[in-house]
């Protein structure tokens, strides 16, 4: 029996959640309302140290992080299968996945809270806002989230986010100009990966960011039109976020545009 700890609108959790849906894998799902910091209980720490989600819970053992929970999916799953045969292409899958934890989703949760998730804080007060800080057990992640919820797109850590991504975006083109996914001949887990993320900028307005012909366009609106997209994705989208990102994606366009001029 596989448990999986997840969210509505967390980029990791939509990952893992489009694999299982891809792999037709059945799952039992433990919804948590990260702000109301259901992540921050004891007994879900136990389960993830961190305080994040996803995290996935096979016949009793604990599986943690987005991308190892994806490749022991396919492990347990062989169809069809998401990682490249060839150990290259499956090395280069890897990188790809590796770029979003060393950085990327990072640089996510900046872009995310700095133009819309921090207003959502703030409704509950200036105190609520600090405590729910305060409860973030990593030290750099915590000062990371204070500036971005208190100083939103003027926090210094804006621009150098939607710098990241519009290097992002030219690099997935590069590398789709002779193939039709990120790696190999076939979708693989790499593509999965960046669904979600690709759809944060969307939501946020910031779809300007590529051409509306671009290879990026293409390889995103394959994604969307994928059955796993809508049973991992798109059925789990929250309306009230929708509503907040729309609006104040709108607002922060003109600065973003400011931004990639530079």
């Amino acid at each position: 029996m596989i448990t999986l700890y997840h969210n509505d609108m967390s980029s990791c959790a939509q990952k893992v959640r489009l694999v299982l849906a891809a792999k037709g894998i059945p799952w039992d799902g433990k919804h948590l309302n990260l702000r109301g910091g259901d992540q921050h209980q004891p007994d879900y720490l136990k389960l993830n140290p961190a305080g994040v989600v996803p995290t996935l819970v096979h016949d009793g053992t604990v599986v943690r992080e987005s991308n190892i929970i994806a490749e022991y999916l396919d492990d347990l799953s062989a169809d069809p299968p998401l990682r490249p045969s060839d150990p290259m292409a499956r090395a280069q899958m890897r990188l790809w996945m590796k770029r979003l934890d060393d950085r990327l989703h990072a640089e996510t949760g900046v872009v995310s809270s700095a133009i819309a998730f921090r207003y959502q804080k703030l409704a509950q007060g200036r105190e609520a806002a600090e405590k729910l800080t305060e409860e973030i057990p990593d030290p750099a992640k915590r000062e990371r989230m204070r500036s971005i919820t208190f100083e939103g797109t003027a926090s210094p850590l804006f621009a150098g986010a939607i710098r990241q991504f519009r290097r992002l975006i030219d690099d997935i083109e590069t590398a789709l100009a002779h193939r039709d996914w990120l790696v190999g001949d076939s979708l693989s887990l790499a593509d999965i990966a960046y669904a979600p993320y690709a759809t944060r900028l969307d939501h946020l307005q910031l779809s300007g960011m590529w051409q509306p012909d671009s290879r990026f366009a293409d390889w995103y609106a394959r994604l969307q039109a994928m059955p796993a997209y809508q049973a991992g994705l798109a059925d789990w989208f929250n309306d009230d976020y929708l509503a907040l990102m729309t609006e104040k994606g709108a607002e922060a366009w003109p600065q973003v545009q400011e931004i990639l001029a530079e």
